[in-house]
């Protein structure tokens, strides 16, 4: 997504309108995401990919920036949202995925994007939704319209000899591990999620055409590696952890270097990670195994015995606002309680902006409008990075980003705020 929130001076005056959009022109609205994006696909590809998702939940979700000063309108904006049932701290509830957010290159800095953000927050209120949640191209641009950082993921990769368990990892000989082609397992591989979705905040529950995104094996995602395969750890009772993987063939002049790119691994036990992790490092011919997206508290590093030895790098993944800074900080549990006046600024959200009373506890909290003197002053983006319990908001007061009145406010936030788990949501949308 293109950065058009700093207007130019000099564009043209504004000759467009947002409005929503439907099957019939959504093709435009692809080429200019497409376009905007970089993506290598033409049209007809795009739509191929695209359809299949946006078709399940229909199309009235889709905002188009409509340029009406030529003889034939033209898109040149996008903004679109999956209407997800996210787990956050309280539990499931509904949260807008914001994705396709695009303008065309010669329309930017003229303030399309700011004018499809605004009804999309509107709209999204509108319905109810308290939570927006995307992954972000450019992570600078979204914390401007409200976003904050709430969740880091890791980029892990492991090379013999030191791709092994430490010997005293819990292993179960009752478990066993098949490998299978994905559509033979799929009913195991839906279980599992269903399962690990239900508790670990960040993942959204998978609607048939997310699993037919996710188990796609087309030539364009697999590249230059062999066939999408699963391996699925089952107990007595049934499916206990899954990793979906490829594998590719390298051979160099001391022998075979084969690699292992892990696309998705999950599980619901110690000893199924366990022996998941132990069918990828013993895989014939492979040196090296690839995970590009793990939790930040993924057992794996604990599991080996030289942490050290595993190259794992953090990078921003799910960023969250809130649309409904008082719904969504009531329905929240805390860790702690938690008294204090907030004054949250939203230029996006106007609504939310104010001093708000939270009176906390580790059932919910009372969020009411006041007129005290505030005990901290921030940004919704800032509550948004803080709100899963893993970006601590201090962190920006360190930096100078918010502003404490009472000194301790931030520890005592922080300590209400916090979750042992870490969020995770590992598919891109």
């Amino acid at each position: 997504m293109t950065d058009d929130t700093r207007v130019n001076p000099d564009a043209p005056t504004r000759g467009w309108t947002v409005r929503g959009t439907d099957t019939d022109e959504f093709a435009q609205a692809a080429r200019v995401f497409g376009q905007s994006l970089l993506f290598p696909e033409d049209i007809d590809s795009l739509l191929e990919r695209m359809r299949p998702l946006h078709g399940a939940v229909g199309y009235d979700r889709v905002l188009v920036a409509v340029d009406e000063t030529q003889d034939e309108p033209e898109v040149i904006g996008t903004a679109n949202r999956f209407p997800f049932e996210m787990t956050m701290p309280e539990g499931r509830v509904p949260v807008a995925g914001v994705t396709g957010v695009g303008v065309w290159p010669t329309h930017r800095r003229r303030g399309v994007l700011s004018s499809l953000m605004r009804r999309q927050l509107a709209d999204i209120r509108a319905e109810g939704v308290r939570y927006a949640a995307l992954w972000a191209s450019e992570g600078a641009i979204y914390e401007r319209f409200g976003y904050g950082n709430a969740c880091t993921e890791l980029d892990t990769t492991l090379t013999r000899p030191y791709a092994a368990l430490r010997a005293d990892a819990p292993r179960d000989p009752e478990l066993r591990v098949v490998l299978r082609e994905p559509a033979r397992l799929r009913a195991d591989l839906e279980r599992v999620h269903e399962d690990v979705c239900a508790v670990q905040v960040g993942q959204f529950r998978r609607t048939e055409p997310w699993w037919d995104r996710a188990l796609f094996d087309g030539p364009a995602r697999r590249g230059d590696k062999a066939p999408l395969m699963a391996a699925v750890v089952s107990g007595p009772d049934g499916p206990l952890g899954y990793a979906l993987y490829r594998v590719k063939a390298k051979w160099e002049d001391d022998g075979a270097q084969g690699e292992a790119h892990v696309q998705e691994i999950t599980a619901t036990t110690p000893a199924a990670w366990a022996a998941l992790f132990d069918h990828l490092f013993s895989r014939d011919l492979v040196t090296k195994v690839f995970f590009p997206f793990l939790p930040a508290d993924c057992p794996l590093h604990h599991l080996l015995p030289d942490r050290g030895r595993a190259v794992a790098v953090h990078y921003p993944s799910l960023w969250l606002r809130l649309v409904d800074v008082a719904g969504a900080l009531s329905e929240r549990p805390y860790a702690a309680p938690f008294e204090g006046v907030v004054a949250v600024t939203d230029r996006f959200a106007p609504w939310n902006a104010g001093r708000w009373r939270i009176k906390a506890d580790t059932d919910g909290a009372r969020v009411e409008l006041t007129d005290d003197e505030p005990d901290l002053s921030l940004d919704v983006h800032h509550l948004g990075a803080a709100h899963l319990g893993q970006t601590t908001l201090t962190g920006f007061l360190r930096a100078g980003l918010v502003t404490e009145h009472t000194p301790g406010t931030v520890a005592r936030l922080d300590t209400a705020l916090h979750r042992v788990d870490a969020p995770y949501c590992g598919v891109i949308f």
